[in-house]
């Protein structure tokens, strides 16, 4: 079947979707008057009175059924109008909606980099334009889709699992069976399937809140309220009714446009190993297909199923669809598959565990925090070293830059630019509209020119570019503060992190300023901040813990360090800025040996897992010079920053 047969099988299909559609509704809105009709001859029924047939009941309410089928097809249709308008944005608005992250063009992830290579080869060899890439960073199973209605607005998202999981080849014939749909019309027909399931599974929707809501139809025993029971469970029951149907329409249009698209992806790459191994993976892999996300909505539009169905399933069985690319395929071959990737596990495994028995042996020291302590202002050799070599690690042109005067405002904003490219365009649009758009092209130049910073690297850039900016204006350097805040404010949220820099940034600011007005030290006890030491150590503990239990155990170790009963309990931080704005000025003012406890603390709580990321160095160097104590640098693992 070539292009244009694949193309009028399309519209076809979107006709007979219609009239399927259509058939659904008709069917959904008889049963709605038939409700209608019982619940009507109910209420009419008297004791001692001659009842009404369901005709004449109908007659004598014609104007309360034509009412309801009118208001079943105004919803219907409604809902349906309105969920396709939503999704006229494009196939990024489908991966969005399941929380996919874009890919950048510039991303330095070995797997995203390899992800849109594979994209851009199969869609430049295609003749279409390259479709906006996501992924669904919070899926470990082996999926992926298209969607869109046109080749230029489409979008192609995988899971996490899938890069992670497969090999190129594999991954390549997972595109490829893709490009099929994006190529063939079967993108547009699921998107508008999307929108009509949509309408139909309102009223299911509407029936349950109904129900919820309808407090007095739960406790009252008069008719009225048996009325609105009634006809909250048969919204209910007609609408689940509708969502049979809509699975059923799924399953018919979705499965035999696997087999084509998986025959059409072995003719992209000419190889049915690439496409081959991929449905193999899934079939061995624990996780299979299936996603943490509600994909009632998008089921017919994945891979594989993105959940396990007993009926209509939307994807034929994984063992038929692999021997339709691999005629010789045996089903033993998934046990042996299964045994290979567990043997490649077990030997990875044993890998990292090796390394991490020689790194203590190593970098033992690094992560002690007597060690750490001691090289508070006086930084040994190899803290010399790695200062050195973070430096080298800076492209030239940055570090020009960053020593520059004309250039050193830049160089902050580029250390604040966010990894999630639509947060990153907003925060360059604050910078021209606050510093002009000069600024903000060199703060794209220098983008461009050294992709996002690592970790490691911003906060020597700040360091670096420091002398310079103090250097300027102070009129102009309020403009850089107020940017500063507006970049950190971009993505609506503000983390430990950014906020700590953006108070460091405008705390060394004003000591340049005003540098007869800062001590260094004060003259209190921790016994009289204790509650804002407390604060601190619960704000670092939390930031750096995944549960609650890690971080009350982290917590824990920084009271020991500190002095105090490690069974207290972990205040509950609910507005964390303003407890920080209340707790470092306070800590601040503590007596050098009592500073010292709480740093000594800060680092035991960070250490706490024996592990010291890049991202929590920073944040416990930033939260140290708040306190007027720098830090010596600790080494962890070179890390890629987060792309998206």
């Amino acid at each position: 079947m070539n292009f244009f047969e694949h193309q009028e099988r399309a519209r076809k299909q979107t006709r007979w979707l219609l009239a399927v559609f259509i058939l659904a509704v008709l069917a959904i809105v008889t049963s709605i008057v038939l409700i209608l009709v019982l619940v009507l001859g109910a209420t009419a029924y008297e004791p001692g009175a001659a009842s009404l047939s369901l005709v004449q009941t109908a007659a004598a309410n014609s104007h309360v059924l034509i009412g309801g089928a009118v208001s079943s097809l105004g919803v219907i249709g409604l809902a349906t109008l309105f969920k396709t308008a939503s999704l006229r944005a494009g196939g990024g608005q489908v991966a969005r909606q399941l929380g996919g992250t874009l890919v950048d063009s510039d991303t330095r992830d070995a797997n995203l980099r390899r992800l849109r290579n594979v994209v851009e080869e199969i869609a430049l060899a295609s003749g279409v334009p390259v479709p906006e890439i996501y992924v669904l960073e919070q899926e470990s199973g082996i999926n992926a889709f298209a969607a869109g209605f046109t080749p230029a607005d489409a979008a192609i998202a995988v899971t996490r699992g899938t890069l992670e999981k497969l090999n190129r080849n594999e991954l390549q014939g997972v595109i490829a069976h893709e490009f099929s749909h994006i190529l063939n019309g079967d993108m547009r027909i699921n998107i508008r399937l999307m929108g009509t399931l949509f309408g139909i599974l309102l009223l299911a929707l509407i029936g349950r809140r109904i129900l919820i809501h309808s407090h007095f139809a739960g406790r009252s025993r008069d008719r009225n309220g048996a009325v609105v029971l009634l006809v909250a469970f048969g919204l209910m029951a007609v609408g689940y009714v509708g969502l049979f149907f809509g699975r059923w329409i799924k399953a018919a249009v979705s499965r035999q446009r696997e087999y084509l698209a998986d025959a059409s992806a072995v003719q992209f790459t000419r190889d049915p190993s690439g496409i081959g191994g991929a449905l193999k993976k899934i079939a061995v892999y624990s996780e299979a297909s299936y996603l943490q996300a509600d994909t009632e909505e998008i089921s017919h539009m994945l891979f594989g199923d993105g959940r396990k169905m007993l009926m209509f399933s939307t994807h034929p069985p994984l063992n038929d669809r692999i021997s339709r690319v691999e005629p010789g395929f045996q089903p033993e071959e998934l046990d042996r598959l299964a045994a290979a990737i567990l043997r490649d596990e077990l030997r990875a495994r044993k890998t990292e565990e090796r390394q991490q028995q020689k790194a203590p042996e190593t970098d033992k020291s690094m992560f002690d925090a007597g060690r750490i302590i001691d090289g508070i202002g006086n930084p040994d050799w190899e803290r010399m070293l790695m200062a050195a070599a973070i430096a080298a690690s800076i492209p030239d042109h940055i570090s020009q830059a960053a020593h520059s005067m004309e250039w050193a405002p830049e160089v902050l904003f580029y250390t604040l630019l966010d990894s999630v490219g639509d947060v990153r365009e907003r925060q360059l649009l604050f910078v021209a509209e606050k510093m002009g758009g000069d600024s903000e092209a060199q703060v794209r130049a220098l983008l461009n020119a050294g992709g996002l910073p690592t970790p490691e690297q911003r906060l020597p850039l700040l360091e670096i570019a420091f002398p310079a900016l103090k250097r300027r204006p102070p009129d102009f350097v309020t403009r850089v503060l107020d940017t500063v805040k507006a970049m950190i404010d971009a993505d609506g949220r503000v983390d430990v992190f950014e906020y700590l820099l953006a108070r460091l940034i405008t705390m060394q600011i004003w000591e340049s300023q005003n540098p007869h007005r800062v001590q260094m030290a004060g003259s209190k006890p921790v016994s009289a901040c204790r509650d804002e030491a407390l604060a601190l150590l619960a704000v670092l503990a939390g930031h750096g813990s995944t549960t609650r239990g890690e971080a009350e155990a982290a917590f824990a170790t920084g009271l020991e360090s500190l002095g105090l009963d490690a069974n207290l309990p972990m205040p509950e931080v609910s507005d964390w800025r303003r407890a920080l704005d209340t707790a470092v000025p306070k800590l601040d003012a503590l007596k050098p040996e009592d500073k010292e406890k709480l740093v000594r603390a800060m680092v035991g709580v960070v250490l706490h897992d024996g592990r010291l990321e890049a991202t929590e160095l920073e944040l416990l160097r930033v939260s140290s010079e708040m306190l007027h104590v720098p830090l010596p640098l600790l080494a962890v693992p070179p890390q890629t920053f987060p792309q998206s």
